[in-house]
């Protein structure tokens, strides 16, 4: 009986060995990435962006890039690079944006593009977290008179070709039979000054972009931004698939500005709260203790540079979406009512 038990303990810890470094061996194998490395010689993250619409990616006066998505490419940038300076930003049109990206002319697209399940599957691409809560808006000029997208029944609307946007009018006039024409665009800024040639009636695009357009017209106050969302844009990084460890890092940077919110960490405060950290979730998160970065294949400091460089996600927001006076709305975090939550830093 002895014998029995001695062989089992035997067996059970060669299984246990086998399997231990099996795993051991699997999580350092997993944490290469084809698209870090890559990054990491070229000395340059390549970033697809919007060509220009406020909120998400435009130039200033002195024609430096600014936006939320714009964030997120420097974010990354500090996390790989360790300096987010370090972006080649490229600008794309929704009717291209995905070829960019799977021909590999750029290592990720921060577009305010919508997560869809065609994107996912169709065109092979991998989702990153989503950092945009909102749904399909229109915006009419106020001279028209309606208050409602129902109203919009035989209006003329600018529209973005090679998005989501066109279907959705399609199956919205069908769903409540009425007729909306569309006149397509491949750029916002062109959509934006047929609106205000009067070209169109209206400007529809996702919440955030609307509130852009509305904000870069001669006379805001001349345009009506209307209740209804007619869908679900839930905005979002992309990757390509076959790189699954780049996509974790992309996902996670965007959980890293949201804990930071969390934890009440901001660009001003990050190295005071560094210095005097206690609590075990702010100094993991902090890269003070546990080795979650090297998990994600960059170093443990990588959270705190990326808060340092760029914020968190409220700061963000209320700088780029604050002067459009867009509500956050579905983007508060999870506690206020939101949809904003990052998965548990364990």
């Amino acid at each position: 009986m002895i014998r029995g038990v001695t062989k089992f303990i035997t067996y059970a810890a060669a299984v246990a060995g086998v399997v231990g470094f099996a795993s051991s061996a699997w999580a350092q194998a997993e944490v290469k990435s084809a698209t870090i490395d890559a990054i990491k010689k070229r000395g340059q993250l390549v970033c697809g962006v919007d060509t220009g619409i406020p909120g998400f990616a435009f130039q200033d006066s002195a024609g430096k890039w600014q936006g939320l998505d714009i964030a997120y490419c420097r974010a990354i940038a500090t996390a790989v690079l360790g300096d987010p300076e370090k972006v080649k930003y490229v600008g794309t049109t929704s009717k291209v944006r995905f070829s960019v990206l799977q021909s590999g002319e750029i290592d990720v697209l921060i577009r305010d593009s919508t997560h869809t399940l065609t994107r996912n599957t169709e065109l092979s691409l991998a989702h990153g977290a989503i950092n945009f809560f909102t749904g399909q808006a229109f915006m009419a000029k106020k001279a028209l008179n309606v208050a409602h997208v129902k109203e919009l029944n035989g209006a003329t609307i600018c529209v973005l070709t090679g998005t989501t946007l066109e279907l959705n009018i399609a199956d919205y006039g069908r769903a409540n039979n009425v007729k909306i024409n569309t006149l397509l665009f491949e750029k916002p800024e062109e959509a934006f000054a047929a609106a205000e040639a009067g070209r169109c009636d209206g400007y529809t695009d996702d919440g955030g972009s609307v509130a852009a357009a509305r904000s870069a017209m001669k006379n805001p106050k001349d345009w009506v931004i209307l209740p209804e969302l007619i869908s679900r844009e839930f905005l979002g990084s992309y990757t390509r698939q076959g790189d699954e460890r780049w996509n974790i890092l992309v996902r996670w940077i965007h959980y890293a500005m949201l804990e930071a919110e969390v934890l009440g960490i901001t660009k001003a405060n990050v190295d005071e709260i560094k210095k005097g950290a206690t609590d075990p979730e702010v100094r993991g998160f902090l890269g003070l203790e546990n080795d979650y970065g090297k998990l994600l294949g960059v170093d443990n400091d990588w959270a705190y540079r990326v808060i340092k460089a760029v914020g968190n996600y409220g700061e963000n927001y209320a700088t780029y979406f604050g002067p459009l006076e867009l509500p956050r709305g579905w983007n508060e975090l999870y506690k206020n009512g939101g949809l904003q939550y990052p998965l548990p830093w364990r």
